[in-house]
């Protein structure tokens, strides 16, 4: 699919229905021997997401995972949802961060106060066990920064989307960013600009995957070596070889996920 190399993908969902038929051919192929990808972070949303990610781990040497309950799932949390992210460390030595954790106040149905509580918990059970966050947040900017600004989490906000003043605020935080595809779309100005100042120490690449796969692709299932147009189109905007950027976003994922080079 592409020349550039050493891609690392800091946020899919290859659990999603999409990757049933073929899951285990693609991954095997992904994180094999040549392949343009060096390494993948499976991003948890419920107690279902946390198990296949750990099951995952202890299959591909280049495979890591989160745990975490998605803002959306809220209301679908095990009887006792500490308990359950305590007893997922035990499983795996591969399970890099909490999340994906956050607000969405999109859909309709949502709770906000325990939105809010669920996040909270999260934040504190990575704090206390030494972890960096991935966070999501949608249609929730202001209720999000005032928590980050009363918790200064490590971590990065994944499919950033703001404007520049809010990254400028999540970067003064301590917080990294994440971009994907959505990156390479026309009508995504704002996101450009904002990408634009990101420091080159603070960025990661991502997919999402399967959803929101990079111009040319869009519509299409996405998958980790997308990246790559991800990358093209950031080349356009900070004037960096693409493939500059793929290390460096590479190095970036390494550095906030503690993930050493003898794993890889």
């Amino acid at each position: 699919m592409s020349e550039l190399c050493g891609i690392f993908d800091s946020h899919s969902h290859y659990d999603s229905a999409p990757f049933d038929e073929d899951r285990s051919g693609l991954l095997s192929s992904m994180l094999g021997e040549g392949s343009p990808v060096c390494g993948v972070i499976h991003a948890a949303t419920d107690a279902d997401s946390i198990r296949f990610g750990i099951d995952m781990s202890r299959k591909y040497k280049n495979f890591y995972t989160s745990v975490g309950y998605h803002p959306e799932l809220q209301f679908s949390l095990p009887e006792d949802p500490e308990g359950f992210l305590e007893k997922a460390l035990e499983r795996s030595d591969k399970i890099v961060a909490v999340g994906e954790v956050g607000l969405d106040r999109h859909f309709e149905g949502f709770d906000a106060a325990h939105q809010s509580d669920l996040l909270k918990m999260q934040i504190e059970f990575a704090q206390r066990h030494s972890l960096p966050l991935i966070f999501h947040c949608r249609d929730a900017t202001e209720d999000f920064l005032d928590i980050m600004r009363e918790y200064k989490p490590e971590g990065v906000v994944h499919c950033f989307s703001g404007s520049p003043e809010t990254a400028r605020e999540l970067l003064s935080l301590g917080l990294y960013l994440g971009f994907g595809g959505v990156l390479t779309f026309k009508n995504s100005k704002k996101i450009k600009r904002a990408f634009a100042e990101v420091p080159a120490d603070r960025f990661l690449f991502e997919t999402d995957c399967p959803y929101l796969a990079p111009e040319p692709f869009r519509g299409k299932r996405c998958d980790s070596r997308m990246i790559a147009e991800v990358a093209k189109c950031a080349e356009e905007i900070k004037g960096i070889p693409a493939q500059q950027l793929i290390d460096l976003a590479r190095q970036n994922t390494e550095t906030l996920f503690r993930i050493g080079k003898d794993k890889l």
